[in-house]
């Protein structure tokens, strides 16, 4: 009864020890494009965005054989471009801002299979980090490098090009409130999805 008992305790242990030895990880590096959408704000200021080419790593856990926590960073470039012409009241905003964006983001990934192909849907959130960047591009120099929370969601299909590496293929929107860079008259009072379609490898190991 002793042994028995016994047994009984050790197997989630064990159990443990064997998920461990299964784990499974994997990395991608991503060519990804920020593509944000035209935003009418509250006292008429307005923004528009250029697209930013940029790069996207992410790091996936394995926690069970269909479901994944992912780490990702991103970083990218865009001009931000504000204005306000329809309200004699507010003074006219003509502001560009050439800026950096990093991403620090957490998900959670769940997979499926279909032989060689992959698809997946994620969640999860985290932070953005607007620095604003001394350039030709930019006609205001009175920003701040300011934060913004987000929400990240996607999805995207992997292909199986050996036991070792993929070709992933995916979408991620970004939910968050528009940067206001420090200056008030450049607040929209809206929140946005940003797109950042990728495409890349994986490396599993």
């Amino acid at each position: 009864m002793k042994k028995l008992f016994c047994l009984i305790c050790l197997l989630p242990m064990l159990a443990g020890i064997g998920f461990a030895q299964g784990a499974r990880q994997d990395i991608n590096l991503s060519a990804d494009i920020t593509v944000q959408p035209y935003v009418e704000g509250s006292d008429f200021v307005r923004l528009k965005s250029t697209l930013g080419p940029g790069l996207y790593v992410g790091y996936r856990y394995l926690l069970t054989p269909n479901g994944a926590f992912e780490a990702n960073y991103s970083y990218t470039r865009f001009t931000s471009k504000f204005f306000n012409l329809q309200a004699p009241s507010v003074s006219t905003v003509n502001v560009r801002v050439y800026t950096s964006m990093q991403e620090s983001t957490f998900a959670y990934v769940r997979s499926f299979t279909f032989k060689k192909f992959n698809p997946f849907l994620e969640a999860g959130g985290g932070l953005l980090y607007f620095s604003p960047e001394g350039s030709i591009k930019t006609t205001t120099y009175d920003t701040q490098q300011v934060n913004s929370l987000t929400v990240l969601v996607g999805g995207g299909v992997a292909y199986e090009l050996s036991p070792s590496w993929d070709l992933r293929v995916q979408y991620r929107g970004q939910i968050f409130n528009t940067p206001s860079y420090g200056i008030k008259a450049l607040s929209t009072g809206r929140r946005y999805i940003m797109s950042q379609p990728a495409i890349g490898f994986a490396y599993h190991f």
